[in-house]
């Protein structure tokens, strides 16, 4: 098992930036992937940016070019770098991480508001 936990989060203007980081800790054995949710009122859970142990990244199509994921193996750490941080982006970002993304372990989020 795995225990997540997030920080970084905060209130920022439009255009603003903020930068997520994830600690994981207990057995690591079975974690292949890692990423970042973010759910808000009246939406669906969206995940935001996903990363394999190998380093392979995946991003949803409204945060391309604005965010970045990344790992520290060795820190058992991920995270989310977010710029030009947009209103729409406000929401609890969740840490996931697990052997397969069907099943994975989570944090408790941390709230990102962005103000315009």
């Amino acid at each position: 098992q795995v225990q997540l936990v997030e920080s970084g989060g905060g209130l920022v203007q439009a255009g603003g930036s903020l930068r997520l980081s994830c600690a994981a800790s207990g057995s690591m054995f079975s974690v292949n992937v890692m990423g970042w949710y973010r759910l808000s009122p009246g939406k669906e859970r969206e995940l935001v940016a996903a990363i394999t142990s190998g380093g392979r990244t995946n991003y949803a199509d409204s945060v391309k070019g604005r965010f970045t994921i990344s790992n520290d193996n060795a820190k058992n750490t991920v995270y989310l770098q977010m710029n030009s941080l947009k209103p729409e982006d406000t929401a609890v970002y969740y840490c996931a991480a697990g052997r397969v993304p069907g099943d994975l372990s989570w944090g408790r989020g941390t709230q990102v508001t962005v103000s315009s």
